[in-house]
């Protein structure tokens, strides 16, 4: 369901856009490019997955007060990753909330590694980021109606993680995997063929609803992710053909390996 636009206290406008995927499930779209970022209403505690960009916590606050929540309502905010347009909310709306992250996304965004978080890119300021708790690989997190498994899939970069919930097949996949087989890209700190066998070991579950990070949402997630393989499989062969250029080329890695002997000298 779309909502209309109100009138922030500053007098900007703010588009609230809030829509229920799944029983208890809502998805916050994300504005001028930021992610979307997930509540999930559950009988224990209530958790929002990612916190879009800085510049949109307004519009997440006015989502959450269409559902009958407030910021102070979270109990604890989880990100898929440590990019700004999906952890940039954090330090406006995580203040009273456990923040939860990879270790590896968690350090990045408490140094402020802006090369990595890339806020830059989006505009953005970085700002200070406090991680209450490590997400580590098998860590589930029940909610009452639901159940978050953690699985660790670097890749995309190397904090991605990816929640899933067994019982309902659902998978909140940050920017691993999107609707038709889209993936995020091998960005700083990220690599092809983790990329691959992260996605391998998501085709091994069984996945009914995806819940990506950009997009739409997909009632086809066994097949995204089999397209998403198929997508980066293709992406290395041509990277293959990429570095054999690159290292047959006049230079190639030689200043490498002459930097590397010069320290034995």
């Amino acid at each position: 369901m779309d909502m209309p636009e109100e009138v922030s206290s500053a007098g900007a406008k703010i588009k609230k856009t809030i829509v229920e995927v799944y029983p208890n499930v809502y998805q916050i779209l994300g504005q001028n490019r930021s992610a979307h970022a997930y509540l999930i209403k559950g009988q224990h505690k209530n958790v929002l997955i990612d916190s879009c960009l800085p510049d949109g916590v307004e519009s997440v606050r006015a989502c959450l007060a269409e559902v009958g929540l407030t910021q102070d309502d979270l109990h604890m905010i989880l990100l898929t990753h440590e990019h700004i347009d999906h952890a940039g909310g954090v330090p406006e709306l995580g203040p009273k909330t456990i923040v939860a992250a990879h270790r590896l996304a968690a350090n990045k965004l408490t140094l402020q590694d802006e090369f990595v978080l890339m806020n830059k890119a989006f505009g953005s300021a970085s700002d200070l980021f406090h991680i209450d708790m490590f997400l580590s690989e098998g860590a589930s997190i029940n909610l009452g109606n639901y159940e978050l498994q953690v699985i660790h899939t670097p890749g995309h970069c190397s904090g991605a993680v990816c929640f899933y919930e067994p019982v309902h097949r659902l998978l909140f996949s940050g920017d691993v995997v999107m609707a038709n087989g889209i993936v995020g890209g091998v960005l700083q700190s990220g690599n092809i063929s983790d990329y691959i066998y992260s996605l391998r070991r998501l085709a091994t579950l069984r996945l009914d609803h995806l819940f990506p990070g950009h997009g739409k949402v997909s009632n086809q997630a066994q097949s995204d992710v089999e397209r998403g393989i198929e997508r980066l499989e293709t992406l290395l062969d041509e990277s293959k053909t990429l570095f054999h250029v690159v290292q047959n080329s006049e230079h190639g890695f030689d200043y490498i390996m002459r930097s590397l002997r010069d320290l034995n000298r």
